[in-house]
């Protein structure tokens, strides 16, 4: 425990002796200093102290007195203001930043009138009868003085009576009609039995005027006060958590928790999880009117910080979702966790509640799907992003919604890239969510010669293109039991040279069918390795059946 000697005026001490004499008392503060005082100087202003040295003195029998108190308001510095006053005879200098403590700590002590006339308690409550009359400035530095006492100024009603005055003033200086409410606490008469803050108020100072911008005028001010004195202000008002419906008081609660994810020292978001859910309830209730398809990302990233429940959580998605067409690319890039650069969980939600909802028509459906496979193409680098990840996304739409699947392959070549180490299976599964038939001939063209799409995916690429030209032009290209090509591959240079008698295009088709030709080649050489394995199964089954030894190969591998 920390020992520290406050000095007091000169006149109460005159050195060793009068210490001796006048400071025969200790009293440790919530355990952080100690404090040498006369006891009879406090007794005279304190019931409380009064009833402590003379229960003190029945215990110990002991003419200097060791008294601990805990938890006084204000700690050590509310302590020392009353100590001053008890030796100035009751004088002492009441200032909008301290008449709040001084009130705490003379209801804490029992200085009242009964003690002593014109004691501290009753010098305060003079002071604070003139609140209402207070210009703004002092009303928000009286409440921030309330932080580290929170408790005592809110048992004791005087939190109550200043946010009262608080929001007469944001009434008189505002346009619209905020709140209603009732008390039997506050002492203004406007407030005794309940009232209404509205634009009919009275005029107010000169130094106070309406902002014409969308964002109100006291939001910015209302800002350096704590979140459990803000929480307090809402809770006054009636609107806390699920029964917010106001939307001025939802955007201001936007503002208050947007600085507050950039202030340093709070290490903790707990402290402003009832604001957060107190302003998700109001952005749902207002719903698609009050809030853009962009504001409502904004909202998200906001409030998610701060650990919003579930149910605001799932309710503040429902609403995205339901307008997701109206989104851009980066509204959907939110930040992740340790599992992947982006929250794409998130957006698998997001598309599901779309595609749910009721009268979807095409041209939005089209509209997020296009959206959906540039987000793709945005994800795809992601090292760690999973396939199934991947696939959730690309799936989350239903065929429909794409006229071509060209975004979706663009998407998995990138994927490709960024992870070689994929195996032949999980490069197939990966196109599992390809439909063939709506890639164009030029991504056809793309997959079949690049290197890291499996054989089996080019045979079917290539086999669902012939529903895209004459069949005289194509023939029927389809497999044998045997698992032989039926027609020649080269003839599909023929659909690129349909309407195509222009000398320009000459060396464009010399050039799609040397590429052609390539494909032809893969496809034999997969053949081949297809009859060699049927060859070696075939010995393999016989030496199993007849029991001679088998002679162990690596077979080929299709990749």
């Amino acid at each position: 425990m920390a020992h520290i000697t406050n000095s007091f005026p000169s006149h109460h001490i005159q050195g060793k002796s009068a210490m001796s004499n006048l400071c025969k008392m200790q009293i440790h503060i919530n355990g952080q200093e100690t404090f040498f005082l006369n006891e009879k100087v406090l007794s005279t202003y304190s019931e409380k102290m009064k009833k402590i040295v003379k229960q003190e003195r029945r215990r110990t029998q002991k003419r200097n007195l060791d008294i601990e108190i805990d938890d006084f308001p204000g700690g050590p510095d509310g302590f020392e203001l009353v100590a001053r006053f008890c030796h100035d005879n009751g004088g002492i200098t009441i200032t909008v930043t301290n008449v709040s403590l001084l009130h705490c700590c003379a209801v804490f002590l029992g200085m009242t009138e009964k003690v002593s006339t014109f004691n501290l308690l009753q010098q305060t409550e003079a002071f604070l009868e003139g609140m209402f009359y207070w210009s703004w400035k002092d009303i928000l530095a009286c409440l921030k003085s309330c932080e580290s006492f929170f408790a005592y100024a809110d048992s004791f009603g005087l939190l109550e009576k200043l946010i009262f005055a608080l929001l007469a003033k944001i009434a008189q200086n505002s346009d619209l009609s905020l709140i209603t409410t009732s008390s039997s606490t506050s002492s203004s008469p406007e407030t005794a039995s309940g009232f209404r803050f509205s634009s009919s108020c009275k005029a107010t100072p000169e130094s106070i005027k309406p902002s014409s911008s969308s964002k109100a005028w006291w939001f910015d001010d209302l800002t350096i006060l704590p979140p459990k004195i803000i929480e307090k202000v809402i809770t006054s008002l009636g609107v806390y958590t699920n029964n917010n419906k106001s939307v001025i008081l939802t955007k201001f609660l936007l503002h208050y928790l947007k600085l507050a994810t950039h202030r340093k020292g709070h290490n903790t978001k707990g402290e402003f999880l009832g604001l957060a859910d107190t302003a998700c309830h109001g952005v749902i209730s207002a719903g698609k009117k009050a809030f853009s398809c962009r504001s409502l990302f904004w909202v998200l990233r906001i409030l998610s910080g701060f650990g919003i429940s579930k149910e605001c959580k799932l309710g503040l998605e429902r609403l995205i979702g339901e307008v997701l067409d109206e989104s851009k690319l980066d509204d959907l890039l939110v930040s992740g966790n340790k599992s992947g650069v982006y929250d794409v969980n998130l957006v698998i939600r997001l598309v599901r509640v779309f595609v749910s909802c009721d009268g979807v028509s095409v041209q939005k459906l089209k509209k997020v799907g296009r959206l959906i496979d540039e987000y793709l193409c945005e994800i795809s680098p992601d090292q760690n992003l999973k396939i199934s990840k991947f696939l959730g996304v690309a799936e989350s739409v239903p065929d429909s919604a794409r006229d071509s699947f060209d975004g979706v392959f663009r998407a998995i070549d990138i994927y490709l890239e960024s992870n070689p180490t994929l195996s032949s299976e999980e490069r197939s599964k990966l196109c599992r969510c390809l439909n063939y038939e709506k890639l164009s001939l030029e991504a056809c063209k793309e997959l079949a010669k690049n290197p890291k799409i499996p054989p089996r995916i080019t045979i079917q690429a290539l086999i669902s293109q012939q529903s895209k030209v004459p069949t005289r032009e194509f023939g029927d290209l389809k497999t044998s039991p045997s698992g032989k090509i039926n027609n020649e591959l080269p003839q599909m240079a023929n659909l690129y040279n349909i309407g195509c008698d222009d000398e320009s295009f000459a060396e464009e088709n010399k050039y799609v069918k040397m590429n052609l030709q390539r494909m032809q080649r893969r496809v034999m050489e997969l053949e081949k390795v297809y009859r060699e394995m049927r060859g070696q199964m075939s010995r393999i089954v016989r030496n199993n059946v007849f029991g001679a030894p088998s002679h162990s190969k690596t077979l080929p591998r299709l990749c």
